[in-house]
């Protein structure tokens, strides 16, 4: 009996003191650093990438705002966290562990592998445009002024399929013209009603796969949903040549083909229905995102502008680095792909003998004039293209006092393949942040 005694008195005193913790921390609250009022195209993986650079981090302000609607009405009830109402109130609770939290005004992730140069101090010469002093006849069609002097009409775009559907909008393979060839895109459209101007839309520029294998549905799949499912219309044009596409492939930096069939399939989309044409952007990652920088100084329409990875470089080290690849990885891909080169060599002089001619088919040149603030995301560790080109333009940019933001990613590789999530959930903040 005594025994038995004793062994009650031990279970007690032991669950007794299993009990204060536990209520230690049913007691403690998670505090709101600040509240947010959900508006058209938000989601909780969107407001989770504005506050905290990570749009993993939803649960937590799902679970904030659940606790705080215990003792406060005005904040939503969230059930799915899939589901928003434009006007409920959320709880942003402040970072954990002591992290400085990455506000609404910041798309900078707080993880320690990632960091920002936005504001880093110029140490390049400001660009200095050449000047042009020939007729249209005369200029060569890479040039940025005959390719200002163009017009992109565009087409009416036709939905030639629709596909699978994504978690919260509608895909469809579709078609526009471009100089006379059928090309074809993935379009992808927001559910639910359409904005009183329209949806926010992206033009999304992908990067080099060989042309013969390009296929419209392969690649760039969750790059393109972080977007779509973030209430954006978006469209991933294949480029002539590739694909189904008509017409014949060339090279993203030595024919402006590829920059014509981006500007003609911003125009197409200005008549789409549903698209806000003043609130339009573009994404380009590697090539792509060279033809987003063009673009971007061509057109200026285009409100916003995120390049990944791009071969943004000015003309010294394209060629530097070209020349470099052509001796470590011969090819006759490569070397057909390199013709171009070696012809306005040919024709025009080096870069030192014919410096005028260079800048004024280089986009970087034109710098001052871009139609909007740019985000440039790159890793240290992209064997594919040098971070140095990134580096390079941020600073021609902020040389002329330009809107630009530059992350750069430590050791990561040419897809930014590691820090995925939290780079596209960058690239969604800052769309939002100029585009909502």
């Amino acid at each position: 009996m005594q025994n038995l005694c004793q062994l009650l008195l031990i279970i007690l005193i032991g669950a007794s003191s299993l009990a204060i913790p536990l209520a230690t921390v049913q007691a403690q609250e998670i505090a709101c650093e600040s509240d947010v009022v959900v508006q058209s195209g938000d989601t909780l993986s969107s407001i989770a990438g504005r506050f905290y650079g990570d749009a993993q981090a939803y649960q937590r302000i799902s679970d904030a705002t659940n606790d705080q609607r215990e003792n406060d009405s005005s904040y939503a009830s969230i059930t799915n966290v899939n589901l928003l109402e434009i006007g409920w109130k959320l709880c942003i609770p402040g970072p954990v562990d002591g992290t400085p939290s990455v506000t609404s005004q910041s798309n900078v992730p707080p993880e320690s592998n990632v960091q920002s140069q936005a504001v880093a101090a110029p140490s390049v010469p400001v660009p200095v445009q050449p000047n042009i002093d020939l007729s249209l006849d005369e200029m060569h069609p890479l040039m940025i002024e005959y390719m200002r002097q163009q017009t992109y009409p565009g087409s009416e775009i036709t939905i030639e399929q629709q596909l699978e559907a994504g978690i919260n909008y509608s895909r469809y393979v579709a078609s526009y013209q471009s100089e006379g060839n059928k090309i074809f895109a993935l379009l992808t459209v927001p559910n639910g009603a359409v904005p009183a101007t329209g949806w926010p839309t992206i033009v999304f520029n992908h990067g080099y796969i060989p042309p013969t294998i390009y296929r419209t549905t392969e690649r760039y799949v969750a790059y393109q949903d972080a977007f779509a499912r973030n209430g954006y219309i978006t469209f991933k044009a294949d480029y002539r040549g590739h694909g189904f596409s008509e017409g014949e492939s060339a090279s993203g930096s030595g024919s402006p083909a590829y920059t014509v069939d981006v500007l003609n399939a911003l125009t197409s989309l200005k008549a789409y229905p549903g698209v806000d044409t003043d609130r339009m952007g573009m994404w380009g990652h590697s090539m792509g995102g060279a033809i987003t920088l063009r673009s971007m100084v061509i057109a200026d329409d285009i409100k916003v502008g995120v390049i990944w990875a791009g071969t943004v470089g000015s003309m010294d080290q394209l060629f530097e680095r070209w020349a470099r690849r052509a001796r470590e990885n011969p090819s006759p891909e490569r070397s057909q792909r390199g013709r171009w080169r070696q012809e306005l060599l040919d024709a025009y002089g080096t870069l030192e003998e014919n410096p005028e001619f260079w800048g004024s088919i280089s986009p970087n040149t034109y710098v001052a004039d871009l139609s909007g603030p740019v985000l440039l995301q790159h890793a240290t560790g992209d064997a594919t293209v040098p971070v140095a080109f990134s580096q390079r333009l941020n600073e021609q940019i902020l040389a002329v006092g330009g809107d630009v933001e530059y992350i750069e990613y430590q050791g990561d590789d040419h897809n930014i393949s590691v820090n995925l999530a939290s780079a596209l959930s960058s690239a969604v903040a800052y769309f939002d942040r100029y585009l909502k």
